[in-house]
């Protein structure tokens, strides 16, 4: 027995957020997509709680997006969750919250909403989300940097297409001008 737990620890986040049903919570999550990555916020109120603090446990979240209801459950140690924020408490009598399901969003207008912050944040995962600004960073210069030479490069070929020869000193195009001009 102590084997499987010695195995779950090794996988278990160190410090795990407070959740309850009638929470409104924020959840970051890195979402990959080919070799690219990014982070995807997900807001809404947490309907249910299950598994305590243990390796499978897990919390499910609705919002209702374009008048459509969308619920999705993230497991609690899960490696793609980097950040839970807490906006805001709302009083509630059960721990499953399914009836929000039925409601209209005129009917979900909550009583007893108070406000309770909190962050939670996986250092790990802040200092990937700091690794992926500076690489995206680094990336945009260097699109800028081809994009400042290949319009160099346009630029010569338009001017040599066209006759003009560009000088070396003050780096803007010389028009070689015909002795007969005409009116």
């Amino acid at each position: 027995m102590d084997l499987i737990k010695k195995f779950q620890k090794t996988y278990m986040k160190k410090n795990i957020p407070e959740l309850r049903a009638g929470d409104v919570i924020r959840v970051h999550q890195k979402i990959q997509e080919g070799k690219k990555s990014r982070i995807q916020i997900f807001e809404g109120i947490v309907i249910k709680t299950s598994g305590g603090k243990s390796l499978d446990a897990s919390f499910t979240v609705r919002r209702k997006s374009l008048g459509v209801g969308v619920e999705i459950t993230f497991p609690l140690h899960s490696p793609t969750v980097v950040k839970i924020e807490k906006t805001k408490r709302i009083k509630v009598r059960r721990s499953k919250l399914y009836y929000l399901r039925e409601l209209t969003d005129k009917q979900i207008k909550r009583k007893g909403e108070f406000k309770d912050t909190a962050i939670w944040e996986e250092k790990k995962g802040k200092e990937e989300e700091e690794k992926e600004k500076t690489r995206k960073e680094v990336e945009a210069k260097q699109k800028e940097e081809t994009k400042k030479k290949k319009q160099e490069e346009l630029d010569k070929k338009f001017a040599q297409s066209r006759g003009e020869e560009t000088s070396k000193v003050e780096d803007k195009p010389v028009e070689n001008k015909p002795e007969a001009q005409f009116n």
